[in-house]
């Protein structure tokens, strides 16, 4: 099992080497690709989101590339809420939700629906949750528009700074603690934010 492990985190590894030299390679046409890619990954998790992020960067700087990839990934991640919340939705519940036999789907639906402002902020921050399970699974519930844009805006912002300034995979994470005490540092000021905002607005 160790074997497949390391070869499969070797393969993956290669793949993002190959992927940042090939858009490193077309110097501006790269980043700007790399935009594109960095919405698309919020519909398609297989995509190395990390590797975008960082060329994004390196292109435009630290505080422009910051705000270039925070948009594009907010945008991505509203996109595919609104494309499952328009488009699947309906079909959805009418194939799944209202079945008899689907009572621990339909708690697991109400559950999402019901999160707070708070609990959807640091799901989004952290920086390996797969982001397009969250907005499919989002955009399915009836969790309000409102409360999902806003923990989108607020909890992407945590995650584009990790992938840019720290950026470390999550089995690095593990074996170095200082990593481990960044991400939960950065947490708890994502928490207190959705806080703060939700205090204002009154989306729980």
């Amino acid at each position: 099992m160790d074997v497949i492990l390391d070869g499969t985190s070797e393969i993956l590894v290669n793949l993002d080497a190959y992927i940042e030299a090939f858009l490193g390679s077309m110097g501006i046409w790269g980043a700007i690709f790399s935009c594109f890619l960095i919405t698309i990954e919020s519909i398609i998790p297989i995509l190395p989101v990390c590797v975008f992020i960082t060329l994004v960067f390196y292109s435009f700087g630290n505080v422009i590339g910051f705000f270039i990839s925070w948009i594009f990934t907010c945008l991505g991640c509203i996109l595919s809420f609104y494309l499952f919340r328009s488009k699947v939705r309906e079909w959805f519940e009418r194939k799944f939700l209202h079945k008899g036999d689907r009572k621990k789907l339909r708690n697991f639906m109400k559950y999402i629906g019901n999160m707070s402002l708070s609990s959807l902020v640091i799901l989004l921050a952290i920086p390996f949750t797969p982001a397009s399970v969250v907005n499919v699974a989002a955009g399915l519930s009836k969790i309000s528009s409102k409360k999902f844009i806003s923990a989108v805006l607020i909890g992407k912002l945590f995650m584009v700074y990790f992938w840019g300034y720290i950026g470390t995979t999550l089995i690095e994470s593990f074996t170095h603690p200082v990593y481990l005490v960044r991400i939960f540092v950065m947490l708890i000021v994502a928490f207190v934010i959705s806080k703060i905002v939700n205090t204002y607005w009154k989306l729980d």
